[in-house]
Formats: structure tokens, C-alpha cells, sequence
């Protein structure tokens, strides 16, 4: 089992830190003179000095529980937090499928009626409307790196570079256009999805004539 954070603190600050671990009575005598070596008041400043230490390392101690106490309402507090936000993904994901899917999204809500659906399917397309516009500023900004890429290949190829180092830049750039494609090749086919089935349910809610 590994060892707790207060183990750890305590075997690195408490154990090599007292003071006969630094220095024993018969070291600390042989920093005096010869003839005081002896005296009863130099194993007197020792004790002194012990008590003192002891004190010291009593409040690191102290210290410590209090700091592995703290430890643990922070991972506590992140947990949570972490949790929270989960739950609310989850909700907000739960009401798309509701206004996507209905019913047959799997979640539990009540059967919707024909007036009741229509203002949840407009909600769900003022959403992929929002989300449309998004991807168009991801879209434009995504252009205008690329123009600048392209800029900087044709100075690569012309030899316009001085520095060197520049080059390896317009590689990482190159690749984060890629990455970037990729990730908005996978966002449009979602969206496309999502908008064929809101188009096909709005299709089903209306009454027929």
C-alpha cells in the first residue's frame, strides 16, 4: 500500500529532525572547551535544547494532520465539482435528445402532443442555429489560418525564410489545420445527422390534411 501524504511529510520532516539525530550529548559537549566538557550545565542546555526540538516538531506535526485535513476536503470539493458538471452535461444532453427524439430518445419525459412538440422542435432548431453560427466563426477562423499557411509554404519554397526555425513553425501549423479539419469533419456529419432527424420529426408532428 502506498503511503499517505502525512507519511510521507512525517518520514521526511519529523524522523531525521531531532536533535539527538543531529547530534548526540557527547558531540555536543566536544564543542566546548575541555574543561567545561564536563560541567553539569552544558547536559543542561542539551535537555534544553532537546525540549526545545521536541516542541518544534511537536507543532510540524501538528501541522501536518491539519494539511492531510485540507487535503482531503479539496479532493472532496473537486470530486464534487467534477460531479456537478457531469450532471449537468448529462441534463443538457437529455433535453436535446427530448426535443430531437422524443420519446425514442430513451429518456423519461411526458408524451408530447401536437401542440406541446411544436415549440420544443423550435427550440432544438434555435439550437442547431446557434450551433451552425459557431461552426461558421470556427470556420472562418480555420480559413484565415490557412490562408496564412499557404502564405508562409510559398515563402518556404522561394527560400524567402532567414531563420531557419521558421520552418518547423509552418510544420506545427500544417498540423494543427489538420487537426482542426478532422475535428470539424467529425462536427458537421454530427450536426447533418441531427438536422435530418429534427427535419424528419417536425415532418411527423404535423397534422394531415
Amino acid at each position: 500500500m502506498a503511503p499517505t501524504e502525512a507519511e510521507l511529510l512525517a518520514n521526511y520532516l519529523i524522523q531525521p529532525s531531532s536533535l539527538t539525530a543531529i547530534v548526540t550529548l557527547e558531540q555536543f559537549k566536544a564543542l566546548f572547551p575541555r574543561p567545561l566538557q564536563s560541567s553539569s550545565q552544558v547536559r543542561s542546555l542539551f535537555r534544553d535544547l532537546q525540549a526545545q526540538r521536541t516542541d518544534l516538531l511537536d507543532q510540524v506535526a501538528e501541522n501536518i494532520a491539519h494539511e492531510a485535513k485540507r487535503g482531503i476536503t479539496m479532493r472532496r470539493e473537486v470530486v464534487r465539482a467534477k460531479r456537478e458538471a457531469e450532471r449537468e452535461d448529462i441534463d443538457a444532453e437529455i433535453e436535446m435528445e427530448r426535443a430531437l427524439f422524443g420519446d425514442a430518445s430513451g429518456a423519461a419525459s411526458a408524451k408530447h402532443t401536437l401542440n406541446s412538440v411544436i415549440p420544443e422542435l423550435e427550440g432544438a432548431a434555435g439550437a442547431l442555429h446557434a450551433e451552425l453560427a459557431h461552426l461558421k466563426e470556427e470556420e472562418a477562423t480555420l480559413l484565415d489560418s490557412v490562408q496564412q499557411t499557404i502564405g508562409a509554404l510559398s515563402d518556404l519554397r522561394y527560400g524567402k525564410f532567414a531563420n531557419g526555425l521558421i520552418s518547423e513553425g509552418v510544420i506545427d501549423g500544417l498540423k494543427n489545420v489538420e487537426a482542426a479539419c478532422g475535428n470539424k469533419s467529425s462536427t458537421n456529419t454530427s450536426l447533418q445527422g441531427r438536422t435530418q432527424l429534427h427535419e424528419n420529426n417536425h415532418d411527423l408532428s404535423e397534422p394531415e390534411t
